[in-house]
């Protein structure tokens, strides 16, 4: 999926489900968006296999109808094509029985016998709207599948919405998908079903957003662009964002890869807050440009420059009476790490807290297999911006709003990239991005920066990075 070519909303069932109505109401007949589908379908799998047995899969549904054209378009092209349906052929419903009735082949009941011969199958069953498990002679004849399988909409069996599996779900090597994404597209482990996802257009006018309003976005730079500072002639550094970081007395390393992270990030001032002298000299003894004081949390919330503050990084024992007490002086928390303990209520009026699954268990119990509506939940209960880390990590905001970032490659998985990541986050709210804006964009960030060290990272590597990724959005 070239991230650059598609459009940053995402679509659940129900919101796709009045795309297709308004086109219809449009002008559009339904069979016509039938057409174009299974056309589209056609196309990505010629420009990907050569022609060989291939047998499609067709559902009782619309799903099963594109189906049908997939086979007739195949067909057309010279190849050899069979087509299996669960389902009765006359129960189908109108636009499926019509894209039935122009294949003009055999039909076979849908059974593992199908795909024995295949050299590919199309799994057009049940795509995106699935509700219930795949279960029997479905489930059976997907796990029989031993060919490439190439998916119409979603592979069977994942849940459009929640990227969860449903029963069973085929690996897919292809799934094309039409006119915007589901979460399902970038939430695991659907997107680790889906394989290579193409979403071609059909003939919806982009117009038909406008009512349908979509609140679940891929995290792309077109959602927070506008708000990433610029530095401007009249700057310097309290301008620039003053954040100050609260260390504790062991794993000074945290605070001080936040700390850089935030510099490199666009921060103009950084503080770290050290209990001792002994944690104090640690830090000194990194980057000379980060201001480093053994004085209290709270003498140095008498400073009304000192706005936003980062807590969690090697914090430690501290981290919850600091992250209370810069609660109680009303300013700008953003809370990582261990800050993250006791009850949701210890982080109410955060701006932005940055949980891994481990850490939001513990906070707001174990998200499920919808973590999209349990990060939407825990922003809403604490009335602040919630960055659930992962692989695909959903950035939610309390208003309802969130965003999947699908691009953080695997090698971040390394002690440290979370310090680094809320640094980025920090340093953000501290130039004056809101809060969800500026989980966003770290996310992006972090992912991006990530992508350009290379498998063999550091957290360490990660920081020099940043200003490259973050010049060229």
């Amino acid at each position: 999926m070239k991230e650059s070519t598609v459009s940053p909303e995402l679509l659940t069932v129900a919101e796709m489900a009045r795309a297709d109505a308004a086109a219809i109401a449009g002008g559009m007949p339904g069979i016509a968006l039938m057409e174009h589908a299974g056309r589209a379908v056609a196309r990505a799998i010629r420009g990907r296999f050569r022609p060989c047995p291939t047998v499609v899969l067709c559902g009782p549904g619309n799903n099963g109808g594109d189906g049908f054209v997939v086979a007739r378009r195949l067909e057309e092209a010279g190849w050899p094509v069979r087509v299996a349906l669960y389902g009765d052929r006359d129960r189908l419903a109108a636009d499926a029985a019509r894209a039935a009735a122009r294949w003009r082949g055999p039909v076979e009941p849908l059974a593992p016998a199908a795909v024995a011969r295949a050299q590919l199958v199309v799994d057009a069953v049940f795509g995106a709207g699935l509700a219930r498990p795949v279960g029997g002679v479905v489930a059976a004849t997907l796990a029989a599948c031993r060919a490439p399988v190439a998916a119409v909409d979603l592979p069977s069996g994942v849940a459009g919405d929640t990227g969860a599996v449903l029963g069973f779900a085929p690996q897919a090597a292809l799934t094309v998908t039409f006119f915007r994404l589901k979460p399902a597209h970038l939430l695991r482990p659907g997107r680790d079903l889906c394989g290579e996802t193409l979403c071609a257009p059909i003939g919806i006018p982009d117009a038909v957003l406008a009512a349908i309003a979509p609140r679940t976005f891929r995290n792309d730079p077109a959602l927070w662009r506008g708000r990433l500072r610029r530095p401007g002639p009249d700057d310097h550094k309290y301008s620039r964002g003053s954040l100050t970081i609260v260390a504790g007395a062991a794993m000074t390393g945290a605070a001080r890869l936040a700390a850089r992270a935030a510099r490199r990030a666009g921060a103009g001032l950084v503080t770290i807050a050290c209990p001792d002298a002994a944690s104090a000299a640690a830090c000194r003894a990194g980057d000379p440009g980060v201001i480093v004081t053994e004085a209290p949390v709270g003498d140095l919330l008498g400073d009304a420059r000192r706005q936003v503050w980062l807590v969690g990084p090697g914090g430690g024992g501290r981290a919850p009476e600091a992250a209370a007490a810069i609660r109680a002086a009303g300013r700008v928390l953003v809370a990582d790490a261990d800050a993250l303990r006791g009850a949701p209520e210890a982080v109410a009026g955060a701006a932005l807290v940055t949980p891994h699954e481990g850490e939001f268990a513990r906070l707001f119990g174990a998200p499920g297999p919808d973590r999209l509506a349990a990060a939407r939940a825990a922003a809403r209960r604490i009335g602040g911006a919630v960055l659930l880390k992962g692989s695909d990590t959903i950035i939610a905001a309390p208003d309802g709003r969130a965003a999947i970032t699908a691009g953080a490659p695997p090698w971040l998985a390394t002690a440290g990239t979370g310090d680094v990541l809320a640094g980025i986050a920090a340093a953000l709210v501290a130039q004056g991005m809101p809060a969800w804006e500026a989980g966003c964009a770290a996310a992006w960030a972090h992912a991006a920066a990530a992508c350009r060290a290379g498998p063999l990272l550091i957290a360490e590597d990660l920081a020099d990075h940043l200003p490259g990724v973050l010049a060229a959005v």
